[in-house]
């Protein structure tokens, strides 16, 4: 049986470590063993905070359309409450921008809510 070299194999399988640990400083982007380290515990990272992102934009919207309702002497559960009693589909989302951009539409989803 012939012998298998790897070099090529394994200088590309280093090489991408380290090309994906270019910007880190000292021996993060020179050494394999600490920049493997490094990069995995990036790539842990971004994939929690792909996951949390969601989380942090729903309670941003949330807090914005608590923000808006005030004024109207609401609070956000009874306005999302009056929301659902009225049968309005909207998600936070839209709701967190008509409260910033469309203040009178939003204004008339209040009324709305206000008025059942």
């Amino acid at each position: 049986m012939p012998r298998v070299k790897t070099n090529v194999a394994s200088h590309k399988r280093r090489k991408k470590i380290l090309k994906s640990a270019s910007g880190y400083t000292g021996s993060r982007h020179r050494l394999l063993s600490i920049a493997r380290e490094t990069v995995d515990r990036a790539r842990r990272f971004s994939y929690i905070h792909r996951k949390q992102k969601k989380r942090e934009f729903r309670s941003l919207w949330i807090q914005r359309i608590n923000a808006a309702v005030r004024p109207f002497g609401l609070s956000y559960s009874l306005f999302i409450a009056g929301l659902s009693k009225a049968e309005v589909v909207i998600n936070r989302k839209v709701l967190a921008d008509m409260a910033i951009k469309d203040p009178e539409g939003f204004e008339s989803l209040v009324k709305l809510v206000r008025g059942n």
